[in-house]
């Protein structure tokens, strides 16, 4: 399997705002939704840019996964870069008609072999998203509990699960 990660740049909005369109209601099925407003060309294109905008100062680096036709499969976000304390969050999301060929795994792993600005990377996931739990755990992410705040989403109460990732010395 052939995919690489890309940093997100303007070029992209177009088959990005696709692939968000395409696959919105696979991914609020496993994680809160981004809202109606974000779906409008007018307001994706602003927070596109406002994502350009913070990878530039160097807070986040969003990346796309792109797969061995350079078409966008997945998105994987390292954010809230921290680097006088070595700490970064992360998320990501793979496309539905990329779920089951190990995309996920493998971009994850991509990121990890990067040289990265920090030592620890927090993540989080709902406790019904079990595809992006097992990602996280292959990838050396140590499940550090489940989160007390307990919200419902498409009619299924649900919590968040907490990850941990430190780099090996």
């Amino acid at each position: 399997m052939a995919i690489s990660l890309t940093l997100l740049q303007e070029a992209d909005a177009q088959e990005l705002y696709d692939f968000e369109v395409e696959n919105r209601r696979f991914f609020e099925k496993m994680v809160p939704g981004r809202g109606d407003d974000y779906f409008v060309w007018e307001t994706f294109i602003q927070r596109h840019q406002d994502l350009l905008d913070e990878q530039e100062t160097g807070l986040s680096r969003f990346y796309l996964v792109k797969d061995e036709n350079d078409r966008i499969a997945g998105r994987m976000n390292l954010m809230d870069i921290d680097k006088e304390n070595g700490v970064a969050e992360i998320g990501f999301r793979i496309g539905k008609a990329h779920i089951g060929k190990g995309i996920g795994n493998h971009a994850l792993n991509l990121l990890l072999s990067e040289p990265l600005p920090v030592r620890q990377i927090r993540a989080k996931t709902t406790t019904v998203n079990i595809p992006s739990q097992k990602v996280l755990e292959k990838n050396g992410f140590i499940r550090m509990g489940i989160g007390d705040e307990e919200f419902e989403m498409n009619a299924q109460k649900m919590r968040f699960v907490h990850y941990l990732w430190e780099k090996q010395k």
